[in-house]
């Protein structure tokens, strides 16, 4: 279907309704605001009073049938007086709905566009940061943690390889390391992301779970390494070590994810 033709000044409400109504019998549904801002080049307020419009007409109530007069055959006569014909009586048929357009004051810019209606709060006030207080906090917890997943790596597998053989003989990595630096930089990630109120419904949905499941991994991570240290295993059971050879792997896929819902536009559940 193709859109109206749209003036330099915005056409009214009651204008674009033919249009609107040709475009709901097209899709068989009442199209949502975004698309007939789309169809029609409209404000959101313009369209959220077309739509509105659409919708009540749509569930109007319909008149009744006005009764058909019935004649009713003649009586036997009793008298010379001719047969006479009796109507039903006929009632008024109901008025029709009324449908009340809202009236939308919407902001129009100086090319004679409607405008966009964007609402603005204002902020409060808040307490300026204390980056030092987080540094603080941030220390003794990062050497606890990296200690931790280090130790588990060794514990499940991990260790010293060569990732350059033939090109950088010496160059050596601890492949522990990507435990900590994965899982640990992941939850904090998505914990900026759940808290930041800035993000897609969708985005931060995803980041509040995955916050809440990295730190619960992260948490249980330590918990088994402690104990095994403290029962002097040095190998973990084989259930552990398959979970922890999985965690770079799970760890890439949240990320990717997460970062995809960030960027992404369509913000539907």
């Amino acid at each position: 279907m193709t859109a109206p033709t749209i003036s330099a000044y915005p056409a009214a409400v009651e204008a674009l309704l033919p249009a609107a109504r040709e475009l709901t019998a097209t899709l068989g549904e009442v199209p949502s605001r975004n698309r007939l801002m789309r169809e029609f080049r409209v404000g959101s307020p313009k369209a959220t009073a077309l739509r509105d419009a659409l919708t009540a007409a749509e569930f109007a109530p319909t008149a009744p049938p006005v009764p058909v007069p019935v004649d009713v055959p003649p009586a036997p006569p009793v008298d010379p007086a001719p047969p006479t014909t009796v109507a039903a009586p006929v009632s008024d048929p109901a008025p029709a709905p009324v449908v009340t357009l809202p009236e939308v004051s919407e902001p129009v810019s100086r090319d004679g566009h409607p405008g966009t209606n964007i609402t603005t709060t204002p902020r409060r006030a808040t307490a300026p940061a204390r980056p030092w207080v987080l540094l603080l906090l941030a220390a003794p917890a990062f050497v606890a943690i990296w200690s931790g997943w280090v130790g588990l790596g060794g514990l499940t597998g991990f260790g010293v390889v060569h990732p350059l053989p033939g090109i950088w003989d010496s160059f050596s990595l601890n492949t522990a390391i990507t435990l900590p630096i994965g899982v640990e930089a992941y939850a904090a990630y998505a914990l900026r992301a759940w808290l930041s109120g800035s993000v897609p419904a969708r985005a931060r949905r995803f980041a509040k779970w995955s916050a809440i499941g990295s730190l619960l991994l992260g948490a249980l991570g330590q918990v088994a390494y402690h104990l095994m240290e403290s029962a002097g295993i040095t190998a973990a059971p084989w259930w552990i070590t398959t979970l922890v050879a999985c965690l770079p792997v799970i760890v890439l896929g949240m990320g990717a994810a997460l970062a995809h819902l960030l960027h992404s536009t369509d913000d539907e559940a």
